[in-house]
């Protein structure tokens, strides 16, 4: 038997894009006399469809799509598709999250998802009734466990996060093969949480796995791909390429007896240039399936700026993002040089539109409404919010989506303005640590020096003051990002924190800052998902509350 996974980057709710697609994978199993094509989880619809489920049209429009793809087929090829269907009872949710098996031109079997994720990014549970009978379906003479995603993740063995393990219940009757069909987005630690839990499923259940998942962006989460085959003794026969499509095709004979592997046998998990790809993948999607094309973002001659710059030029091309440069008084002559050193290397175009004169002008006109109180953080504030308007009167005049530049740190403290600084379409970076960074800006300068050697090694400043630095405001990045990081992804409170050797006061000030700023985190752009826990709907925090106040 040979068996094809179809990695493939669909967009949610684009029926015949993601059908045309599909089709053309078919095609190709056809042609290479593939008995089974694999397809990824909700891949008619994309992933995740969210509210669009409660829509009876959406629906009826993947139930249309399933019957062409099945008239594709025909009796040339089986194919296993993820897509909602109808609960037929009265009792629970009205759908399920199913695993579609077509074999002559019919579907013979559906396969519901067990185990619904209701954590982090995920919200299963809002839309989809969980599957409690497991059944296995014969081909070619091999009995096929059909599992969906989540199905295969509760591996722990002392604390298991569901009550009941579907490959469990499934491996009581004998299947010969595990399938899974999958939407697994991105983190920089996943690949290798990945390859483990498909590990342990074949190796605890003697089954070889299949294990196909999509690719591409949808909006903030980024899904990279990384389609696993691996044989009953858990050695991987194949993974495939990160944040690329691709379609291989498996012999299971040579599989199961792991004799058959590929050239890309084990992908580079090196976790900066995922993030890189990650990123770069992030920004084109977002791009091409909004229908944009053009970028706009603000240089400021920091290490942020500089990175998204990169970035952007290489998700879209050197032509298509606009860099503008804003000075003030307060703007030093080496942010414009290094700006302008930074562009010369990637042959960018850009604006420089110094902000002087209109922060004279407001100034002067509510000088008098200030009371003559003392320059502060509201003039720091007004040049950020006149460099915002600048930003955004070209985004609308131009029709370019303008690219927010902030990162994780200062999005964490609140160490940014508010319809200034803040604002834009896409926020690249506020999944990533300052320090971090820095990391991704070597990676792109390993073979050469792209981003100016002075931008990575000066201290980092706003510049909204005479001498202004970060480290005036905020503790050194060092030492901010590894509290932010066990406050954020690893959920410990001050007390942890202080027995990892941090100072009390330290831990107290930090932690108070991440909690205020809630607010300004609900009003930034949508923010592209690398790490485990990330900003916006993956960390659902109240903007109102006391914890960590007193």
């Amino acid at each position: 038997m040979k068996i094809g996974l179809a990695q493939l980057n669909y967009m949610i709710g684009d029926f015949n894009g993601n059908f045309e697609k599909m089709k053309s994978a078919i095609e190709k199993g056809i042609a290479a006399n593939a008995d089974l094509l694999l397809f990824s989880e909700l891949s008619v619809c994309g992933y995740p469809p969210r509210d669009f489920l409660e829509f009876h049209h959406f629906i009826n429009e993947c139930e249309n799509v399933i019957h062409k793809l099945a008239a594709v087929a025909g009796n040339k090829i089986a194919i296993i598709v993820g897509a909602p269907s109808k609960n037929p009872t009265k009792h629970g949710k009205d759908l399920y999250n199913s695993a579609y098996f077509i074999e002559d031109g019919k579907v013979k079997f559906l396969a519901h998802k067990a185990l619904l994720p209701t954590y982090d990014v995920f919200d299963e549970y809002r839309y989809f009734e969980p599957n409690k009978e497991f059944n296995l379906v014969e081909f070619k003479g091999k009995k096929l466990a059909i599992t969906v995603c989540e199905d295969i993740w509760d591996t722990g063995e002392t604390n298991p996060l569901y009550r009941i393990n579907p490959v469990a219940e499934l491996a009581k009757l004998q299947p010969d093969i595990l399938i899974n069909l999958s939407a697994s987005p991105f983190s920089y630690n996943q690949a290798a949480k990945r390859i483990d839990v498909v590990r342990r499923n074949a190796t605890q259940f003697n089954l070889p796995v299949f294990y196909c998942n999509c690719v591409g962006a949808q909006t903030e989460l980024i899904f990279d791909g990384g389609s696993v085959v691996m044989n009953a003794q858990g050695e991987l026969i194949d993974e495939m390429p990160y944040f690329e499509e691709c379609i291989r095709f498996y012999d299971l004979a040579s599989t199961v007896d792991g004799r058959q592997s590929t050239v890309d046998n084990q992908q580079d998990k090196n976790p900066t240039k995922l993030i890189h790809d990650a990123l770069v993948c992030g920004i084109q999607n977002y791009f091409q399936k909004l229908g944009f094309k053009k970028a706009i973002l603000g240089l400021s001659g920091g290490v942020d700026s500089a990175l998204v710059l990169v970035l952007a030029v290489r998700a879209l091309g050197k032509e298509n993002v606009l860099s503008v440069l804003m000075p003030s008084q307060f703007s030093t002559s080496h942010s414009v040089d290094d700006s302008l050193r930074l562009l010369e290397n990637l042959d960018s175009p850009h604006k420089i539109i110094p902000i002087k004169e209109v922060f004279d002008v407001y100034d002067k006109i509510l000088q008098p409404h200030f009371e003559n109180k003392p320059f502060d953080v509201t003039e720091e504030n007004l040049q950020a919010r006149i460099r915002g308007n600048y930003l955004m009167a070209l985004s609308n005049k131009f029709g370019y989506i303008l690219l927010n530049t902030t990162n994780k740190s200062e999005a964490a403290v609140g160490y940014g303005t508010l319809y200034g600084d803040m604002c834009g379409g896409l926020a690249v970076l506020a999944d990533v640590y300052k320090t971090q960074i820095y990391e991704v800006c070597n990676y792109i300068n390993k073979d050469e020096e792209i981003i100016p050697t002075h931008i990575l090694t000066k201290a980092p400043s706003a510049e909204l003051r005479p001498g202004q630095k970060d480290s005036d405001s905020l503790p050194d990045y060092d030492v901010l990002d590894k509290v932010l990081l066990e406050y954020i992804e690893h959920h410990q409170g001050p007390d942890e924190i202080e027995q990892l050797g941090f100072d009390e006061k330290l831990i107290t000030r930090i932690l108070r800052m991440v909690n205020r700023n809630e607010f300004k985190r609900h009003q930034t752009p949508p923010i592209l998902r690398v790490s485990p826990k990330a900003f916006g709907s993956g960390r659902r925090l109240p903007i109102v509350g006391k914890y960590l106040e007193s």
